[in-house]
């Protein structure tokens, strides 16, 4: 019997602690003070209104007043850091080669119309620009934008080098880096602390075991940047009677798991900025921004610009 009470009175005293760590948890960790907040986030430079991560697609999406730029960076043959999204150069330019085996000098240009990846069967056409740039170009032309990079190789020197980039350009309190591979993430955190970190995919996972635990609150977190999918676009992205049974309830599942108000509240006030890539309409901006979602992640700049206007979302002081 005083085994039982025991028991009872432990569990029930972790469950009211956790409950209300995870309402207040400046209770137990200190805030987070960031040098920027972004609400309005252009994917790849917002690779629906322009050929993506080209420097017209960054100057169009900062015209338009995105408050972040997220691209993706390789290295090339002679250590360059590059702006493209895949390591491989044939979808983007029909040449069957990858970057890493080419110079600059040697790198073809983007196609005239690309693929929008997160929108059903839809095609952006260029303009003049199709240059694959450097990152410093990016850097130049946008000294005062935040910038969310992904490092899309497990390649040390190309670490080094972006980090070394960030403290040139005196960016370190502009810039997010890492990737969904933990050991990428790892290796960004180690070259240089004090560029703010994205979670890890295996740190998601860990995050949310640790939510729905009731652990979360106990435990202090280094990244300061949640960026994860929406998973129910995948039913817009795919023709709905392709997908199996099976396959809708895994995305509704991982949906009701993920999408959180609770978890991204519990984030929010800790100081860790959650993204919600990459939404393209209004229905999954206003979701994502009911849900608690600091920034929304996007291929349409113009297109969420003006679902905040007209639905009254500040931008960020």
């Amino acid at each position: 019997m005083c085994a039982a009470v025991y028991v009872l009175s432990t569990v029930t005293g972790y469950v009211l602690t956790s409950a209300l760590l995870l309402k207040c948890p400046n209770l137990l960790h200190r805030k987070r003070r960031g040098t920027f907040l972004c609400r309005h986030i252009s994917h790849r430079g917002g690779a629906g209104e322009n050929l993506e991560n080209t420097m017209a697609a960054f100057k169009h999406a900062v015209d338009v007043g995105t408050d972040m730029l997220e691209l993706d960076c390789h290295l090339t043959k002679d250590e360059q850091v590059v702006v493209s999204h895949d390591a491989n150069l044939r979808r983007a330019t029909g040449i069957n080669a990858f970057i890493s085996d080419m110079a600059y000098n040697e790198l073809p240009p983007y196609l005239c119309k690309l693929d929008v990846t997160f929108q059903k069967e839809c095609y952006c056409a260029g303009g003049d620009d199709k240059r694959i740039p450097l990152l410093q170009d990016v850097f130049d032309a946008f000294p005062n934008t935040p910038i969310n990079i992904d490092i899309k190789t497990n390649n040390d020197t190309l670490i080094k080098k972006v980090s070394a980039l960030v403290t040139k350009y005196d960016r370190e309190n502009l810039t997010v880096w890492g990737n969904a591979r933990n050991q990428v993430a790892k290796k960004c955190y180690k070259e240089n602390p004090r560029i703010p970190l994205l979670f890890s995919l295996p740190r998601v996972l860990q995050l949310v075991g640790l939510f729905y635990t009731g652990l979360l609150p106990f435990v202090p977190l280094k990244e300061q940047f949640l960026e994860i999918p929406m998973p129910s676009i995948l039913t817009k992205l795919k023709d709905p009677n392709g997908l199996t049974r099976s396959q809708r309830v895994l995305i509704w599942l991982t949906d009701t798991l993920l999408m959180r108000k609770a978890l991204f509240n519990h984030l929010t006030a800790r100081g860790i900025q959650v993204y919600i890539w990459v939404l393209n309409d209004e229905e999954d901006f206003q979701r994502a921004f009911d849900l608690g979602a600091t920034g929304v992640m996007t291929d349409f700049p113009t297109r969420l610009r003006d679902f905040m206007d007209k639905n009254g979302i500040s931008k960020p002081e």
